[in-house]
C-alpha cells in the first residue's frame, strides 16, 4: 500500500487555448495538495508564457514537440518525462480546456490510491459550467446516473489519474491511434492485468460541452481505431460480434452521408493497416467486464 502516493499533473495542449490553460493551471495552484511535479506538453507548437506558471507549486516542466503527436502521443511524452524523474506514483492528466472547480481533487486522488494498492485508473466526472454531464461522458452502459460511482470498465480521457506502476505493466497510451478509443485500449489492458478502474464522480472536471464530431477526422479515425482496438485486444470469436454491433449502431446514429462514407473508409483502413501488437484479453477478463456491466462487444 502506498502511504502517501506522490502526485503529478500533466497537461497536453496545441497552444491554441492559452487563456483556458492559464485558468486550468490556476485551479491546480489552488489545490489543497500541491502536486510534486507539473508537466506541460506543447503538442506541435511553441508555448506562450503562462501567467500563473511561476506561482505554481512543485516542479514545472515544459516540453515542446515540433510535431502534433495526437492526444495519446502527447500524453506519452509527459509520461516519459515523469518516468525519467522517477519520483512520481500517480499522474493526473487533464484536458487543456478543463477546470478543477474543487480544491480537494488531488488530495482525494491521493486518498483513493493510498487505500487500494491495485487501483490503476480513476476516472473523473466531466460536467459543463451548468453541472450537466453528457451521456457519452458516463462510463456505464445505458442511461446511467453520472453521480453513481464505483468500479467500471472504462474512463474519460478529459480528466483521470493513472498509476505509474500500472503503466509499467500495461504500457503507455497507443500513440498510433492519435485520437479516439485510446482510453478503451488502455482500460482493457489494465483490466486484463488485474488493475481496478474506478469512476469517482466526486472528482469533478468542469469542461465545455462539446461534440466529438467537431474534429474533421472524427468519422474516419473513430472507425479505423475501433477496428485496430478489437484486432489488438479481443479474442478472435468476439471481433466480428463487436464490429457487427458497431456497424449497426453507426448506421442508426449517423445522419450524414459524408460521415458514413468517411466512417466506412476508416473501417477499411483499420482492416488493411497494421493494428500494432496483438495481445488479446483473457476470457476471464471478458467475464469480468461483463459482470461490471459492459461486455467488450458494446
Amino acid at each position: 500500500m502506498l502511504v502517501e502516493p506522490r502526485i503529478a499533473v500533466a497537461v497536453v495542449t496545441m497552444g491554441n487555448r492559452p487563456a483556458e490553460v492559464d485558468a486550468l493551471l490556476e485551479s491546480v495552484a489552488k489545490q489543497d495538495l500541491a502536486p510534486a511535479r507539473i508537466v506541460i506538453v506543447g503538442n506541435g507548437c511553441r508555448l506562450p508564457e503562462f501567467a500563473h506558471r511561476l506561482a505554481l507549486p512543485g516542479e514545472v516542466t515544459v516540453v515542446e514537440e515540433s510535431e502534433n503527436l495526437g492526444c495519446p502521443g502527447g500524453r506519452n511524452v509527459a509520461l516519459a518525462r515523469l518516468r525519467e524523474f522517477g519520483d512520481i506514483d500517480v499522474v493526473v492528466e487533464l484536458d487543456d480546456d478543463g477546470l478543477l472547480v474543487d480544491a480537494d481533487v488531488l488530495s482525494r486522488v491521493r486518498e483513493l490510491y493510498a487505500a487500494d494498492p491495485r487501483l490503476g485508473i480513476v476516472g473523473f466526472r466531466i460536467a459543463d459550467e451548468h453541472g450537466e454531464t453528457q451521456r457519452r461522458h458516463v462510463p456505464r452502459a445505458g442511461a446511467a446516473d453520472p453521480m453513481r460511482g464505483g468500479y467500471v470498465t472504462g474512463f474519460l480521457g478529459g480528466g483521470h489519474a493513472l498509476s505509474m506502476s500500472m503503466l509499467a505493466q500495461t504500457g503507455d497510451w497507443p500513440a498510433a491511434f492519435f485520437f479516439a478509443h485510446e482510453e478503451t485500449d488502455l482500460a482493457w489492458r489494465a483490466a486484463d492485468s488485474g488493475w481496478h478502474i474506478l469512476y469517482a464522480p466526486e472528482l469533478l472536471l468542469q469542461h465545455p460541452k462539446t461534440s466529438p464530431a467537431r474534429h474533421a477526422i472524427y468519422y474516419r479515425v473513430t472507425a479505423r481505431n475501433r477496428v485496430w482496438l478489437v484486432r489488438r485486444r479481443l479474442p478472435l470469436p468476439l471481433i466480428p460480434v463487436h464490429l457487427g454491433v458497431w456497424i449497426l449502431v453507426t448506421l442508426l446514429r449517423t445522419r450524414s452521408a459524408g460521415g458514413l462514407r468517411a466512417w466506412f473508409g476508416g473501417f477499411v483502413e483499420g482492416l488493411r493497416e497494421p493494428a500494432g501488437e496483438r495481445r488479446p484479453m483473457r476470457w476471464r477478463t471478458v467475464w469480468r467486464l461483463t459482470r461490471l456491466g459492459r461486455p467488450p462487444v458494446i
